[in-house]
C-alpha cells in the first residue's frame, strides 16, 4: 500500500493541476469587446455641380479601384473638346505649310514664332477642354462596396455626395483596452477574432496600432487591429470578442 506521504504528495500534485487548469482557463476566457470597421469609408461627390445623366452602380454593388461609378451631363463640355481640337489641328496646318515659306524668306521669323505660339495656345486650351470634360466623370477611389446612393440620375450634384463606398478588404478590428494593459500589447502582435452569429469563427489579425495617449476619463487606450477579408465574407459592423496573445 502506498505510504501517508505518498498518498500526501499524489493529492497536492492533484491540486496544482486542478489550480493551473483553472487559471489556464480563465486566461483563455479572458477576451475584450470590439467592433468590426470598413478600413476605409469614402464619401464620393463631384469637384464640379451638375446634372446627373448615368450612375452604374447601387446599393451593396461591388466596385473596383478607378471603375467609373457616374457621369454628369457633359454636353457642353465635349463640343468644348472638340472645338479646340479643330483650332489645334488648323494650327498644325498653318505651321506646317509657312514652314517652307519662311525657309524660302517669304514669311519674317517674327510670323513664324506667332504661328508656333499660337499652335501651342491651342495646345493649351485642348488640354483645359479634356480636363473639364474628365472631372465630370466620377471614379471610384478605392475597392469596395457602395454602402449608399444619395442622388439618382437626373438629379443636381451640388456639394452633397454621390453615394458612400466601403473598403471591406481589409477590415479593421477597434478594441477599447483598460489601462492595466497598457505595455503588454505590441505593435505586429498577433490576437485571434472571434466572431458569432452569423458568422460563426475564429481569425488570425494582426495588431497594426496601439494608441500612446490614454483616455484619462475612462482609464483606457484604444487598439487596432487588421483582419484579412479578400472574399468579402465578413460583414463590417459586427461587434466580435478578441483574445490577445501576451
Amino acid at each position: 500500500m502506498p505510504s501517508k506521504i505518498s498518498l500526501f504528495k499524489i493529492c497536492t500534485w492533484f491540486s496544482v493541476f486542478i489550480v493551473m487548469g483553472i487559471s489556464t482557463a480563465y486566461a483563455v476566457d479572458s477576451h475584450y469587446e470590439g467592433i468590426i470597421e470598413p478600413s476605409e469609408l469614402v464619401r464620393v461627390s463631384s469637384p464640379v455641380e451638375g446634372t446627373l445623366a448615368q450612375v452604374f452602380v447601387d446599393r451593396g454593388g461591388t466596385v473596383r479601384k478607378g471603375q467609373v461609378i457616374a457621369t454628369l451631363n457633359s454636353q457642353i463640355e465635349k463640343a468644348a473638346v472638340d472645338l479646340a481640337t479643330a483650332r489645334v489641328e488648323f494650327s498644325e496646318r498653318k505651321v506646317s505649310r509657312n514652314t517652307q515659306l519662311y525657309e524660302k524668306h517669304l514669311v519674317s521669323i517674327h510670323e513664324k514664332d506667332e504661328m508656333i505660339t499660337e499652335l501651342e495656345i491651342a495646345r493649351l486650351q485642348l488640354r483645359e477642354a479634356k480636363a473639364k470634360l474628365k472631372i465630370r466623370t466620377l471614379k471610384s477611389p478605392l475597392n469596395g462596396v457602395v454602402v449608399e446612393r444619395f442622388l439618382s440620375w437626373g438629379e443636381f450634384v451640388g456639394d452633397d455626395p454621390v453615394m458612400s463606398i466601403a473598403q471591406i478588404d481589409p477590415l479593421y478590428v477597434e478594441v477599447v483596452i483598460p489601462i492595466e494593459e497598457f505595455g503588454k500589447i505590441k505593435k505586429n502582435s498577433s490576437a485571434t477574432i472571434k466572431l458569432e452569429f452569423p458568422v460563426s469563427r475564429e481569425i488570425k489579425a494582426k495588431v497594426t496600432i496601439v494608441d500612446p495617449v490614454i483616455d484619462a476619463a475612462s482609464e483606457t487606450f484604444g487598439v487596432r487591429l487588421v483582419l484579412p477579408n479578400p472574399d468579402h465574407s465578413l460583414p463590417a459592423g459586427m461587434k466580435c470578442k478578441v483574445f490577445f496573445h501576451f
